[in-house]
């Protein structure tokens, strides 16, 4: 890989701003091919942009993208960036069925898909944009990506506006629904400070560095953190998928500074064999940022134990930023995902609680949202003054340091007690024998609900009464017995988003009588 400039910039330089002034500097690395550098990234957005502007599309319409990581997505990513167009991007593990009703539901009126995606929405075509570009291999009934921007300038577009990346929610509760920011009449670069602004608080700062990407890049905080570390003129590795030992051989070899996981992947490093772990030189990292699933503390200090003060966590959603963690706070307060500067824990009625009581998290959106086509579910979620929640359980200590419980959603009520699942989870993940582990609440004709706990197994162990008996000791030595699972069930995975989120309305749904 070629050197990196060792300037230091004092602001967010941003992507087109860096095109012109090195255009050679490397932006985007795919192991085993040539990096794209920032010029040709910027030429490729432009063209894309252009060509938008060319076919009508403009500010607030919308372009979706389905495809594997890779280039091409920063290039769409950015080329709609800078015209003012929401870009979509979709989970490549939806069935056709749930990729059609995403891409109709925002509305877009061009799709971008990889070919092996393109050719399984065969019978769902009719649902989807005339205009689609297909990445890869040709796909019948399918433009190929290069016909988008044949002939089309690599210049900059004119009254260039800022537009949005537009999620849709993962749908762990339910059918997922777009949440839509307005489109500000503002150049990307105004919008570009801000954003990577408040990534130097996790201490990524403009100039030399390189971020690993091994999250889906359809998920908010890969494709998020991998921008702005872009903007930042940070080289991108891109992984096409997570792999413990990939990631610690990328880190040394390309001198990776910073990356971002969910729990589960730092669970899977952590259980690497210890000759593996000590057979690369991570040194290089400065900030690893992790969320997306509870954090159990003892994993957390393992981590930093073995990685160094780099781990970094937080509460986030596709509808905005909570708080951030330290890795020294993390370690001084076991179990927090930090102090936010503004929040509010809400019961049922509204009324603020006490301190160390569980309330609903409130926090104030950064910018104004709404959920595309649902105003029912946006009046639920965002009030008149602009506060707003995704529905996260949680309770404050007395120094302002906040501690994730569970998702109301997934709340158990047994007896009257309230269970969070989050909580087992946590203590359960700590036994030698388990993998990954989810717990829902099943009927129960006295208690109401009971807790039951689904566990996915580490290679050499065998479920079974024996180990049941094993996990339930192990619960019970961290946790009052009112919360420990009645009764335990071992399966070969459990069901994940991509991104790691875990779907346990699934097995909710199961487990119903």
């Amino acid at each position: 890989m070629p050197e990196l400039d060792q300037a230091q910039p004092a602001v967010a330089p941003g992507a087109w701003t860096l095109a012109s002034s090195e255009p050679d500097r490397p932006a985007l690395i795919v192991p085993g091919e040539d990096p794209v550098s920032y010029g040709s990234l910027a030429a490729a957005a432009n063209r894309i942009s252009n060509a938008l502007r060319g076919m009508g599309i403009g500010s607030g319409d919308v372009v979706a993208s389905l495809q594997h990581n890779g280039p091409q997505h920063f290039e769409v990513l950015l080329g709609t960036g800078q015209i003012g167009v929401y870009f979509v991007p979709v989970n490549v593990h939806l069935t056709p069925a749930e990729i059609a009703y995403i891409v109709a539901d925002s509305g877009a009126k061009v799709l971008v898909a990889s070919s092996d995606l393109a050719r399984s929405l065969e019978d769902v075509a009719g649902r989807l944009p005339e205009r689609r570009y297909v990445t890869g291999e040709p796909v019948p009934g399918w433009a190929p990506y290069a016909a988008l921007t044949a002939g089309v300038a690599d210049t900059l577009p004119a009254a260039r506006v800022n537009g949005w990346w537009m999620g849709y929610t993962s749908g762990t509760t339910g059918r997922p629904k777009g949440v839509r920011r307005p489109v500000f009449e503002l150049e990307p670069e105004l919008v570009i400070g801000a954003g990577t602004g408040y990534l130097g608080g996790f201490g990524l700062v403009p100039g030399p560095g390189v971020h690993l990407v091994c999250s889906p890049l359809y998920h908010a905080a890969p494709c998020h953190f991998s921008l702005q570390a872009l903007h930042l003129g940070h080289a991108i590795v891109i992984h096409p998928k997570f792999d413990a030992e990939a990631v610690l051989a990328d880190i040394e070899r390309y001198q990776v500074t910073s990356t971002q996981m969910v729990p589960t992947h730092l669970h899977r490093m952590l259980r690497l064999p210890a000759e593996v772990k000590g057979k690369y030189d991570l040194r290089s990292i400065q900030v690893m940022l992790v969320a997306g699933a509870p954090f159990p503390p003892d994993e957390k200090r393992a981590a930093i134990e073995w990685l160094g003060p780099v781990v970094w966590e937080y509460l986030a959603a596709t509808e905005g930023m909570v708080c951030r963690v330290s890795p020294a706070e993390a370690l001084a307060h076991p179990g927090t995902v930090g102090r936010p500067d503004a929040v509010q824990l809400l019961d049922e009625d509204g009324t603020e609680v006490p301190t160390g009581e569980a309330g609903t998290i409130y926090f104030p959106a950064q910018v104004p949202f709404e959920y595309l086509n649902d105003p029912a579910k946006t009046g639920a979620a965002v009030r008149p003054d602009g506060w707003a929640t995704v529905g996260d359980i949680g309770r404050l200590d007395e120094d302002g340091y906040l501690y994730l419980l569970d998702r109301r959603v997934d709340l158990i009520i047994s007896g009257g007690v309230n269970i969070y699942p989050a909580e087992i989870e946590q203590r359960l993940v700590t036994h030698p024998a388990v993998a990954d582990v989810a717990v829902v609440g099943v009927p129960h004709p006295d208690w109401g609900h009971q807790p039951v706990a689904i566990v996915a197994l580490e290679d050499g162990w065998t479920g079974g009464a024996d180990l049941a008996a094993s996990l339930d000791a192990h619960c019970r030595e961290g946790l009052a017995s009112l919360k420990c699972p009645a009764r335990y069930e071992f399966r070969e995975s459990l069901p994940r988003t991509a991104s790691g989120k875990l779907l346990r309305r699934l097995l909710r749904e199961e487990l119903a009588p």
